[in-house]
């Protein structure tokens, strides 16, 4: 099942049908104790397919957080960029720790959704997007559905020092989600493959794959050491890290269209504005 967040509405795709679902309140929706059972039996609407222009992020008050150095693509990368401010050894002692990386990433008002613009800082010169599958967390501490997500980073800044962390991943549109909440009635496990495509002048200029079978961490620890203090009334997003990163001469620039898809979940396009 793939639930869609759009300007006219609520809308559940099933079976190869799209319906309308007669609530609007998406906290409420995506909060239920039983999110399939719910939807199987929710009221809806005569069948309809919205437009992909009037998709929005599936979110509404939810927060987005992010684990860091999941893959050891991400842990050599995130070394390489930081060895000059001496703060490379912390993602090689994190990658081993007991404990996860996890740091706030956005709020609803700092996200966007599929086909809508993503941005880079004005202050930074190395700009990457970051592939991650993205676990929907519900108010009872609960994985309750997937979605694409692109955790924009700039890596120069958290390069020159680690406590710029914030402020590389923080921002007015750094972060995209959609295009959908997938919702898979069971463990959907963590073997799911993601793609990666940045297209400049209609060129593929860059192109990477990997899979969260190559995670080091599992989902459900992430959740659980995230949950471990922090209450979500309204329920969480977790991106659980990347293992595709450009070439450390690649840099996104205006107008690059960055295309990331995650077998079953969906594809999030975002151009760079």
């Amino acid at each position: 099942m793939k639930l869609f967040n759009t300007q006219k509405g609520i809308y559940l795709e099933f079976e190869n049908q799209s319906f309308k679902l007669e609530s609007e309140d998406w906290d409420y929706i995506v909060n239920q104790d039983s999110l399939t059972d719910f939807l199987k039996t929710c009221k809806k609407s005569p069948e309809y397919l919205p437009s992909e222009s009037d998709f929005l992020p599936p979110i509404k008050n939810q927060e987005i957080w992010a684990s860091g150095v999941t893959y050891l693509r991400s842990k050599k990368a995130r070394m390489e960029e930081s060895k000059d401010a001496g703060g490379g050894d912390f993602y090689d002692r994190v990658y081993d720790a007991d404990r996860p990386e996890l740091f706030f990433k956005a709020t609803a008002a700092r996200t966007v959704g599929h086909q809508q613009n993503i941005k880079i800082r004005k202050d930074s010169k190395w700009n990457v997007p970051e592939p991650e599958f993205t676990l929907f967390v519900n108010s009872q501490g609960k994985i309750a559905g997937y979605t694409v997500g692109n955790d924009i980073s700039s890596r120069d800044i958290e390069g020159e020092n680690p406590l710029y962390l914030p402020q590389a991943k923080s921002y007015d549109k750094s972060a995209a989600i959609g295009p959908c909440l997938y919702v898979f009635e069971g463990n959907l496990g963590q073997n799911s493959e993601i793609n990666l495509e940045i297209i400049r002048n209609n060129e593929i200029v860059f192109a990477g794959n990997t899979s969260t079978a190559q995670m080091k961490r599992n989902f459900t620890e992430l959740v659980a050491y995230l949950t471990r203090e922090c209450s979500f009334p309204h329920g969480c997003y977790l991106m659980t890290g990347t293992g595709i990163i450009p070439p450390d001469d690649f840099s996104m620039i205006s107008g690059d269209i960055v295309k990331i898809t995650i077998e079953k979940v969906g594809t999030l396009i975002n151009t760079v504005e």
